[in-house]
């Protein structure tokens, strides 16, 4: 996005603090608002028809949520709970949707950003059904240290790389689709190959390369 896209970002931008476990909003409330995460961690949660909620996704600074509901004028299909204190930017619907209209350039990045969004969304999709749970579980830690790191490229030459778990076991269980005491046998399996090393919720990754292998990503 180009600095005079940021500036018209900014002028229609408005920031809120959210302190942990609040809402931003929840699944079935009307929606007018494009929401992006400036710090801090929000997880998205979706109802089932028995009334169990199942985590969709985590999002991390820089990721954004609400377009769906936004742009099509429905309501949240989702519950956005903070998981970690932060701010949060917000471009209400009557002044986001006549920017897009009069900025082909600003218009195709959004489209763009949604698109690499949907391919996020497929691949992990994707790999729930594909993979097995180490491989999962690799592919999240590769992800959560990739996201949280400025580098584009993970260097497999560094000695170590630290990755914090964004909730609770049982949680981060529900993202690979597998139970919080299967988790917890594959971190210590692992741990005993010598591959992580794990503290609490922190994982520092001693063997990057051997966890993409196992993750199976190659580039």
């Amino acid at each position: 996005m180009s600095d005079k896209e940021l500036v018209l970002i900014e002028t229609i931008t408005e920031s809120c603090k959210y302190k942990k476990g609040s809402l931003v909003f929840r699944e079935g409330e009307p929606s007018e608002s494009l929401f992006v995460v400036k710090s801090g961690l929000i997880k998205l949660t979706q109802s089932s028809n028995e009334g169990k909620q199942h985590i969709v996704r985590f999002l991390f600074p820089g990721d954004y949520f609400g377009q769906f509901a936004l742009l099509h004028n429905k309501n949240n299909d989702v519950t956005a709970e903070v998981v970690e204190s932060g701010d949060v930017c917000r471009m209400h619907r009557k002044d986001f949707i006549p920017l897009l209209e009069q900025n082909a350039a600003l218009a195709f990045s959004f489209l763009m950003s949604v698109s690499e969004q949907l391919h996020q969304a497929e691949a992990s999709a994707g790999a729930m059904h594909m993979f097995e749970v180490e491989k999962r579980l690799a592919r999240l830690l590769v992800y959560l240290y990739t996201r949280n790191h400025t580098d584009s490229l993970i260097s497999v030459q560094a000695l170590r790389h630290t990755v914090d778990l964004p909730s609770a076991k049982k949680e981060v269980a529900a993202m690979i689709g597998t139970t919080a005491e299967t988790l917890s046998r594959k971190l210590n399996k692992l741990e005993a190959l010598k591959i992580i090393a794990m503290h609490k919720r922190t994982v520092n990754i001693l063997e990057m390369e051997t966890l993409r292998q196992i993750a199976e990503i190659t580039e």
